[in-house]
Parts: structure tokens; sequence; C-alpha cells
């Protein structure tokens, strides 16, 4: 079988796709869940809804999952 004649479901299993854009989608996704987080806690009255909370929370939940999935 050639190259040219592989299906999709091949071609996307052998791509490990780039990984600038696999860290892009994990901050923003990060930072969405944080912003989510931190909004919902100062609701509650837990926390206050500043930069800084939502910041740290992007950053630890960043991290956790660059570790657990990325490497």
């Amino acid at each position: 079988m050639s190259e040219e004649s592989k299906g999709m479901r091949e071609g996307v299993e052998e791509s490990k796709g780039d990984p600038r854009l696999i860290l892009l989608l994990n901050a923003v996704l990060s930072g969405w869940f944080a912003w989510t987080v931190v909004w919902g806690l100062d609701r509650l009255g837990a926390v206050a809804f500043t930069a800084v909370n939502v910041g740290t929370l992007a950053l630890i939940v960043f991290g956790v999952t660059y570790l657990a999935v990325l490497r």
C-alpha cells in the first residue's frame, strides 16, 4: 500500500499535531475554566473575583494538565 492511498484514520493516528497549538488550547481552556470556577466561588462568597485569583488558578490548572496529559 503506497503512502498516498492511506485513509483518514491512518493519517490521524500517525499525526502528533503541533505542540504549540496543544499548549495554546490548554492555556485558553485553563483560563476559561479558572474564570468560571472563580466566578462561581465569588457568587457563593468563598473568594473574591479578581484577575490574580483567576490567573493563579489558571496557572495551576495549566500545570496539572500539562504534567498529566502532555508528559
